[in-house]
């Protein structure tokens, strides 16, 4: 199978070429994104590979199908960069990767629970000045404190586990509570009973019409005073506006750690360290002391670039094999 591999990084080309050995497809990696504009450089090709900043909407299927694809391979969980209906308009098939090292993005959402509530990061700058001093870096222990997570599919319920052996309380929002995080000690509340209660919320829920902006300023209004709010999940879960004026003023939460951003796109996996940012949003976003941003890199584990590997490449041999499996294929409107 001919796949055109879009936003193609050095950091993932070694994993897919190693997988790929025992697959035979004829990978073309493209360093541009996929857009209305660089679509036709999929020509001849059965399929195309994307990641979650590259830009599959109506024009630009329309363009893929006309050129031949007939696969579009997600390799990421989340699918909704992709207009489902043009999709289903041409007779196109999208396979995704449900599911990759969730303990990565657990780990990694932990990580910076730590960095935030212990001034790890500003520890980090201070000693490389030689400022070994104290003052402003008192934190909070993690014991004792209610972890809550909304979203507890296989990144919130291996999050909820690392959480649980620092002894915390835990709390979980989903529509689909499951029995292993009952057995845990989890108790299920509605998503505003948790925002009440923890004094850190983890949000690693799919970007859906019902989760979109659960971040805003009425939301806000809900948390305890001191919180830690965690994404990990997808940018537009938190309206970043709201959520500045929220870090402003202090009267709920205090702390702030995003991997991904609702903006992100052209941003995040980019090197601009020679540019002038142009969103001013995400730039005051970058003063704030008690803000952590990463670059959608919680996932970026070799654990975890093999696991996409293999699925994505996988799912392209179970579909020319006219066996796509249902789990990886996602459902059309």
């Amino acid at each position: 199978m001919k796949i055109a591999f879009f936003y193609a990084k050095n950091f993932e080309k070694p994993q897919f070429d190693a997988v790929n050995d025992n697959h035979g497809h004829d990978i073309r990696y493209i360093d541009a994104a996929l857009n209305s504009t660089t679509a036709p450089l999929a020509n001849g090709c059965d399929a195309v590979c994307i990641f979650v900043n590259d830009k599959c909407d109506a024009a630009t299927v329309d363009i893929l199908a006309a050129g031949g694809v007939r696969l579009i391979l997600c390799r990421s969980a989340g699918f909704n960069q992709v207009d489902l209906a043009a999709v289903k308009r041409h007779g196109m098939t999208v396979m995704r990767v449900p599911a990759y090292s969730p303990e990565s993005i657990a780990e990694h959402a932990v990580g910076m629970i730590l960095t935030l509530v212990r001034n790890l990061h500003h520890q980090y700058n201070r000693v490389r000045n030689g400022n070994f001093a104290m003052d402003n870096l008192v934190g909070f222990t993690l014991a004792g404190r209610t972890a809550g997570i909304v979203g507890t599919g296989n990144i919130g319920r291996a999050t909820a586990r690392i959480l649980k052996g620092f002894g915390c309380k835990l709390l979980g929002s989903d529509p689909y509570p499951h029995a292993d995080m009952t057995a845990l000690g989890m108790t299920y509340v509605e998503r505003d009973e948790l925002f009440r209660q923890s004094d850190v919320v983890v949000l690693t829920a799919p970007l859906t019409p019902e989760t979109r902006y659960m971040i805003n300023s009425d939301s806000l209004k809900l948390f305890k005073r001191g919180s830690v709010l965690i994404n990990t999940g997808r940018g537009p879960l938190i309206e970043t506006k709201a959520v500045i004026a929220a870090l402003k003023n202090l009267e709920t939460i205090h702390y702030l750690g995003i991997d991904v951003y609702e903006d992100e796109a052209g941003l995040f996996f980019e090197n601009l360290s020679t540019e002038i940012v142009q969103d001013d949003t995400l730039q005051l976003l970058t003063t704030f002391k008690n803000c952590l941003i990463t670059p959608h890199s919680a996932w970026l584990t070799r654990e975890a670039l093999n696991d996409i590997a293999a699925i994505t490449l996988g799912n392209a041999t179970d579909f020319l094999a006219g066996k796509p499996d249902p789990d990886r294929t996602v459902k059309l409107p």
